[in-house]
Parts: structure tokens; C-alpha cells; sequence
């Protein structure tokens, strides 16, 4: 039972990258699927949330307007297509697997700085935008 995380690379700002969440052994059916990001030296955090069914997506600050999450409940896969690249997106990125389906807590309101409760963790892709 995993997630993995694939499709970074190494960017010139301004660029595009698709980024893969794919599960093996479960099915995302069940699982709301957050993306992380970690910069050296700096904390994990949130990037966007989507819902068990794709309905709903979530994004933080960081992320809203330039990226975008989607689903595809054939492949199993969640996907984070991120535009318009910036220097400061340069991190590892990681999908989670959250039990929450819903994405939001109970102020209804999505968190990116909820890092625990996830069931599963992929291991992470590297995402360096330079030029």
C-alpha cells in the first residue's frame, strides 16, 4: 500500500510541470488527496486539497491562481498542474492520503497547515524552478 509522487524536474521560471499522485493497493475513492511542499530549511507545508469525489479543490495562498488539482479515478491518480513557476516553488512535493474526504475542518474552512491524521505519504518529487 503506497502513493508515489512523480513528475518533477527542473524548470525555468515561468514554466509549467504536471506532477502525479498515483496509489497502489488502495483506491483513492475513499481519500480526500492533499499535496505538500518542503523547502530546505523550512517547514512542510500545505499547497492544495482535493475532495474524495473531485468536486472540491482547495489551495493555499501560495498556490491559488497558478495551480491546479484534479483526479482521475480510472488511473487511481491525483494530479497537481502548477504554472507560472516561480523561484520560491522550488521544494520537495509530496501527496498525502486524508481519511478527511472533505478537505475542510470543522470551521469549514480548508488548512494547509494541517500536516496529521494522513493515512498515506508518497516520497516525494524535487521541483527546482531556475533559470
Amino acid at each position: 500500500l503506497q502513493l508515489q509522487a512523480s513528475g518533477g524536474g527542473t524548470v525555468q521560471p515561468g514554466g509549467s510541470l504536471r506532477l502525479s499522485c498515483t496509489a497502489s493497493g488502495f483506491t483513492l475513492d475513499y481519500y480526500a488527496i492533499r499535496w505538500f511542499r518542503q523547502a530546505p530549511g523550512k517547514e512542510r507545508e500545505g499547497v492544495s486539497c482535493i475532495s474524495y469525489t473531485g468536486s472540491n479543490t482547495y489551495y493555499a495562498d501560495s498556490a491559488k491562481d497558478r495551480f491546479s488539482t484534479s483526479k482521475d479515478d480510472a488511473e487511481n491518480t491525483v494530479y497537481l498542474q502548477m504554472n507560472s513557476l516561480k523561484p520560491e516553488d522550488t521544494a520537495v512535493y509530496y501527496c498525502a492520503a486524508d481519511p478527511n474526504i472533505s478537505c475542510v475542518g470543522s470551521d469549514n474552512k480548508y488548512n494547509p497547515r494541517e500536516l496529521y491524521g494522513m493515512d498515506y505519504w508518497g516520497k516525494g518529487t524535487q521541483v527546482t524552478v531556475s533559470s
